[in-house]
């Protein structure tokens, strides 16, 4: 029509949501604690002692020593962004992963999860899972409107990560970084506030009791569960 115009969807109550706070996250298998280096780079050292290639894809790491990782995380610790968490599996009570918020925009409502590094004792685990949960939750009920997952394009088993929480496929932009020395393509994934409530919905039902057998094996897939609300799934996976 002539002299229309079009805009976005006006947001006439939007108020920017908090930064992430220091309180501890915790749910039935998983507890997440804002990062220290004394309380956790021996125990996370550890657990990450079992295999190097957990850090193929992250900017720095693996560490020569214990003491090269306390240096490390005391540089990160403390910081509003990236906002650090040690992962603490409360079936074990062991300390087993690391992530983070980060690019944390509370005027845009967006906010990132990164810095993901699950030691092999804590992948694929019930608290793993929760872990992420947690993480979007504290978001999305904090406000923000939209939460991203960003990874190295080669890095298959985080988009399949991504995809199974029922983050969307965004696109791959190209070039995007160099880290370690070579290049990386970035893969995009986001799930919107919108999608929240259904996305609580799945991982509430995948983490019941119910849904374990007595061996502890799942009965419905959490991919199964948030397939319904993607809007866009990985052309790779």
């Amino acid at each position: 029509m002539t002299g229309s115009k079009i805009f976005g969807e006006p947001l006439p109550d939007w108020t920017p949501p908090p930064m992430p706070q220091t309180a501890i996250l915790k749910g039935r298998y998983a507890q997440l604690e804002p990062l220290n280096a004394d309380a956790h780079a021996s125990g996370l050292y550890q657990a990450n002692a079992a295999s190097d290639e957990i850090w193929n894809y992250l900017p720095y790491g693996p560490f020569s020593s214990l003491p090269a990782y306390h240096r490390w995380m005391r540089g990160v610790e403390g910081q509003n962004d990236p906002f650090f968490y040690a992962i603490r599996d409360l079936e074990t009570g062991a300390l087993g992963g690391v992530a983070s918020f980060l690019r944390i925009t509370p005027q845009s409502g967006s906010i990132e999860v990164g810095h993901i590094n699950f030691s092999p004792t804590l992948q694929r685990t019930r608290a793993a899972t929760e872990a992420m949960f947690l993480m979007m939750q504290w978001a999305f009920e904090a406000g923000y409107r939209r939460y991203e997952w960003k990874c190295d394009a080669l890095n298959l088993a985080s988009r399949r990560a991504a995809q199974r929480l029922g983050l969307s496929y965004e696109g791959v932009f190209r070039q995007a970084t160099v880290y370690k020395g070579r290049n990386r393509d970035t893969a995009w994934f986001a799930a919107i506030d919108k999608e929240w409530p259904a996305l609580k919905s799945a991982f509430s039902t995948w983490l019941s009791l119910d849904n374990f057998d007595t061996r502890g094996r799942q009965i419905e897939r959490l991919a199964d569960l948030t397939a319904l609300v993607r809007v866009a799934d990985d052309p790779e996976l």
